[in-house]
């Protein structure tokens, strides 16, 4: 691979890994997805860095339940349908414009229930 689309993929790695870490404090911001992402595009530009993400004690785990058995933990799930509701509340009380709010708040129950359907780690049961 040319050393300019491993430099790519490393620096999108990085700038979502950065997003991912801030996303566990900010709770609108999505963790997981950054980590995926980071560790889908780390593994195409340095697979060092996605061993290292694959290995971290708070992100590892996630992310390894998910690229081994597609599923989502307990606690994950719970906030997700946490954040999901209270932006459908936010959207219901402030987006005017009665077929906007219903589309969006029909995509939030759409996320909801293929999060919620996701399976538990086996690890985790």
């Amino acid at each position: 691979m040319p050393t300019i689309h491993r430099l790519a993929f490393v620096g999108l790695a990085w700038v979502s890994f950065v997003l991912g870490v801030v996303g566990a404090f900010l709770p609108l911001l999505p963790t997981t997805c950054f980590m995926l992402l980071a560790v889908w595009a780390a593994s195409r530009g340095s697979p060092r860095f996605a061993a290292w993400i694959r290995e971290h004690p708070r992100f590892g785990p996630a992310i390894s339940a998910w690229e081994g058995e597609r599923a989502i933990p307990r606690h994950a799930k719970r906030l997700a349908a946490v954040m999901l509701a209270l932006s459908m509340l936010m959207l219901a009380l402030t987006v005017s414009q009665l077929w906007l709010k219903l589309s969006l708040i029909g995509g939030l129950l759409l996320v909801a229930g293929w999060v919620l359907s996701r399976p538990e780690p086996v690890a985790v049961r």
